[in-house]
């Protein structure tokens, strides 16, 4: 089967493809990637899925898959908004 695995960063992108012996899990495409040099330093531990939706590392993989790791969020959402919120009510915006 023929997998694509996909990671960016703001200033770089790496999308491989990747043949895989059935049945292969998103745990096995990780193992590729962590021996592939293109993928140094990338960290899987952000989170990973398959065509957009998170999965685990025990999830199945079907041929034309998108394997996709996510980075993880410099700063919670939540806790940026209040930040901003915060400020803007200072300086007298709502």
């Amino acid at each position: 089967m023929l997998i694509e695995v996909a990671y960016a960063e703001p200033a770089r992108v790496v999308v491989k493809s990747y043949r895989l012996e059935p049945p292969a899990t998103l745990g096995d495409a990780l193992a590729l990637v962590a021996a592939d040099a293109d993928f140094a330093g990338v960290d899987a531990g952000g989170g990973v899925g398959i065509c957009g939706r998170i999965a685990s590392r025990d999830t199945p993989l079907r041929d034309g898959d998108r394997v996709e790791i996510y980075r993880a969020l410099p700063e919670d959402p939540k806790d940026a908004r209040r930040r901003r919120a915060a400020a803007a009510s200072r300086s007298g915006r709502s």
